[in-house]
Order: structure tokens, then C-alpha cells, then sequence
């Protein structure tokens, strides 16, 4: 699917803007339904940027939770769901930084102890192997395969979710699916490489 094929994400129903206006007046009970309504796809766009299923749920657990402090100022200019994930996206560009400086100090220490993992068994298949590739991918390439490919975000909403041009959406997609091939197609190389070894 190319990002001009993508669905174009649907308008928000009448129930979904009755739960918004409400919430917006502090009705707890009102929000509550819009957490219903988004949390897996919330985490989901979460733990693609992030990794780890921990730091994902906190990631958004706190993003509802801004959102909720945040909903008062809420105008209306962009869906409810473009609003929430933006927040979501923030959130989880803050958290992968620290996390990813958590582990440079823990690979520092494990270097300090000079202890040698052990060596890794096959590398996985299928979807697990493309999973660990996106997750490899920088943080706008990610956030955008995720929101376009995996949300149905249309290429404008991605935009609008993500605070960049569609232009820059569309290179990033372009940019990403061109390291998975490639990567891809190293993982392929490196499993023959291994079978023909035990041959």
C-alpha cells in the first residue's frame, strides 16, 4: 500500500464527540469511555517507540493522564484521536530518550565488568524478526510506519500527529521501508549463511 492508497481515517461519530464534550466539562465517567476507545491503539503507537512492554503502559498511562489535565483546552481543531496520539508520540520521544541513556550507562557497566554474553542462538523468523527491525528504525521513521501501516492513520493525520509536513511523513515512510528491505534481505543472507555452515 502506498501513503496515497491509505485509508482516510473516518470522522469521529456522534457518541465519540458526545464522550469529548463531556469529558471536557470534567466528566470522569465520559473520559473513562474514551479510554476504552483508544487505549490499544494508544499502547500499541507506544510500545512501537519504546520497545519495552513496561515503559510502554507508563508511557500510556501518562498520556491519558495529560490528556485528561489538558482536555479543558482541547478546541477541537484536529479528531480527538489526532490530539491523543500526538500527545502519545511526545510522550513516548521523551521516555525512549531516557531509556535509551539508561542503556548506554548499563552497557558502560556491563563493558566496566567485562563480562561476555553469551553467543546468540538463530535469529528469529517472520514477524518477530520484522518487529525487531522496526523497532530499530529512528523514532520519526517508526512513528510513522506505525500511525500510516498499522493504525490506518491517513498520510495528513500522520502529519498532523507527528507536527511535520506530509512531505516529510511520506520520506520518512519511503526511508523506512528501504532499511527493512535492506534489512531484511541481510537477515535472509545471514540465515542461508548459517544453514550452509551446518550443511
Amino acid at each position: 500500500m502506498s501513503p496515497t492508497d491509505a485509508p482516510a481515517s473516518p470522522a469521529a461519530t456522534p457518541e465519540e464527540s458526545s464522550l469529548v464534550e463531556r469529558a471536557r466539562g470534567g466528566d470522569a465517567e465520559a473520559f473513562r469511555g474514551l479510554v476504552e476507545r483508544y487505549q490499544d491503539r494508544v499502547f500499541a503507537l507506544a510500545r512501537r517507540m519504546v520497545g519495552e512492554r513496561e515503559e510502554a503502559e507508563e508511557v500510556a498511562q501518562d498520556a491519558f493522564l495529560r490528556a485528561w489535565r489538558a482536555l479543558p483546552r482541547f478546541r477541537g481543531d484536529a479528531r480527538f484521536s489526532t490530539w491523543l496520539y500526538r500527545i502519545t508520540y511526545r510522550r513516548a520521544c521523551d521516555a525512549a530518550a531516557s531509556l535509551r541513556s539508561r542503556r548506554r550507562r548499563e552497557r558502560d557497566l556491563e563493558t566496566a565488568g567485562a563480562i561476555a554474553d553469551p553467543a546468540p542462538a538463530a535469529g528469529p523468523r517472520g514477524g518477530e524478526a520484522l518487529e525487531r527491525l522496526i523497532a530499530s528504525l529512528p523514532e520519526d521513521q517508526r512513528a510513522s510506519i506505525t500511525l500510516f501501516y498499522y493504525q490506518d492513520r491517513s498520510l495528513a493525520e500522520a502529519a498532523r500527529i507527528l507536527g511535520m509536513p506530509e512531505g516529510t511523513v511520506k520520506t520518512h515512510l519511503h526511508r523506512a521501508r528501504a532499511s527493512l528491505r535492506r534489512a531484511l534481505r541481510r537477515e535472509e543472507a545471514r540465515e542461508i549463511g548459517h544453514g550452509l555452515q551446518r550443511v
